[in-house]
């Protein structure tokens, strides 16, 4: 029982792993080279962030509305959008 779980995991992940390779070749021809390195640097620090980017960028382009290749700048701004916004502190004296 055991084996077939470890077994039933593995073909799970391995199915995963497929769908984000597929996210990301959907994702890459909508980028620019240099968006594509930014893609590569993020996804070494930040797994989660980069398949999050990823997946909104495909859908963007499934949707039909990505016309031209994504240029490193507007890949910087998707990024910044998804940074939760930063409440600023400000200490009266």
């Amino acid at each position: 029982m055991r084996s077939e779980r470890m077994e039933q995991e593995g073909v799970n992940e391995q199915k995963v792993q497929q769908q984000i390779t597929a996210l990301e070749n959907i994702a890459k021809q909508f980028m620019s080279s240099e968006a594509i390195t930014r893609y590569g640097a993020l996804k070494s620090a930040h797994p989660q962030k980069a398949l999050q980017v990823v997946a909104i960028i495909s859908q963007l382009a499934q949707q039909g509305q990505v016309k031209e290749k994504l240029t490193d700048a507007q890949f910087k701004q998707l990024l910044m959008q998804l940074e939760p916004q930063k409440r600023e502190t400000k200490i009266k004296r």
